[in-house]
C-alpha cells in the first residue's frame, strides 16, 4: 500500500474524528431537550391528521356499537332537522316538555351552562326532543328557547309525530318517556343526557368498576354537587367528556 493511500485513510479518519468531537455532543444535547426535527415525510403528515380516540367507550348492543337512529323532526324555527345534520358535531340529547313543572327546568339550566362553556365551538350542539308534541309546536319551542337563553345555533328543540318521538326515546336511546296522567305535568321521563360523538355513536365514560355509565345525570347541577339522597352530579363529568370528543 502506497504512502499516498495511507495519507488518504488518515485524512478520512481525522475528518470523522473531528465530526464526532464537534457534532455528536450537539446532537445528543438536542435530543435531550426534545429539539430534534422530525422527518417531515408525507406519511408523517398523514399520521398527524389522524384523530386519536379518547378513553370514552362506545355503547354496544350485542357487540355492535350503538348509533343514533335515523330521525326527522321540526325545530323551533320550523325547519326540518335530521340526524344527518348532526354528523361532524359532538352533541347532547335530552327528552323534555315545555310545561314540565319538575325536572325539565333543572335539566335545561344545566344544558345552558354547558352551552355557554362551549360557546366558541361551532361543532358542539344539543338535540332536545319534546315528549308533548301536541302542545309543543315550533312557536312554543321558540318561546321556550328564548326564555332559557338557548342561543347555540346547533341547539334544536324538536317536535313531530308523537309515536316517532316515543320510539326514539324508548327503543332508540333507551331513555324512558311516557304519558302518565297520575303524575305532575301528565308526563314522566328520565332526567338523563346522552352524549353523541361526531360520527353519531353514543359514548360515555366508565364507572369505578370499569363499566360504561351510558348516560349522564342531567338534574343535579355542578353547584349542588349532590342531591338530597347524596347522589353526585355528573354535569362536570359531561363537560370533560364533551371536550374529549371535540378533540377526537
Amino acid at each position: 500500500m502506497s504512502k499516498k493511500t495511507n495519507y488518504s485513510y488518515i485524512g478520512i479518519a481525522f475528518i470523522i474524528l473531528v465530526f464526532g468531537i464537534i457534532f455528536i455532543p450537539r446532537i445528543m444535547d438536542r435530543i435531550s431537550n426534545n429539539d430534534v426535527i422530525r422527518n417531515e415525510s408525507r406519511s408523517d403528515y398523514a399520521d398527524d391528521s389522524k384523530s386519536t380516540l379518547s378513553d370514552l367507550v362506545f355503547i354496544e348492543n350485542n357487540g355492535e356499537k350503538r348509533k343514533v337512529p335515523s330521525f326527522s323532526f321540526t325545530n323551533q324555527d320550523g325547519e326540518t332537522v335530521t340526524n344527518q345534520d348532526y354528523l361532524g358535531k359532538v352533541y347532547v340529547v335530552e327528552f323534555f316538555f315545555t310545561t314540565c313543572p319538575t325536572i325539565c327546568p333543572r335539566m335545561n339550566l344545566n344544558l345552558v351552562q354547558i352551552q355557554n362553556t362551549f360557546k366558541d365551538f361551532e361543532n358542539f350542539g344539543v338535540a332536545s326532543f319534546t315528549i308533548n308534541p301536541e302542545h309543543d309546536n315550533p312557536e312554543v319551542l321558540k318561546e321556550y328557547a328564548q326564555k332559557y337563553g338557548m342561543t347555540n345555533p346547533n341547539w334544536n328543540l324538536l317536535t313531530g309525530n308523537k309515536e316517532d318521538i316515543y320510539n326514539l326515546a324508548n327503543t332508540g336511546f333507551y331513555i324512558y318517556a311516557a304519558e302518565n296522567e297520575n303524575v305532575l305535568g301528565g308526563f314522566e321521563h328520565s332526567g338523563n343526557f346522552a352524549l353523541i360523538d361526531k360520527n353519531g355513536f353514543i359514548r360515555s365514560r366508565k364507572d369505578t368498576f370499569g363499566n360504561p355509565i351510558i348516560y349522564y345525570r342531567g338534574i343535579i347541577s355542578e353547584e349542588e354537587k349532590v342531591d338530597e339522597d347524596g347522589v353526585p352530579e355528573e354535569i362536570s363529568a359531561l363537560k370533560q367528556d364533551i371536550k374529549k370528543l371535540l378533540n377526537e
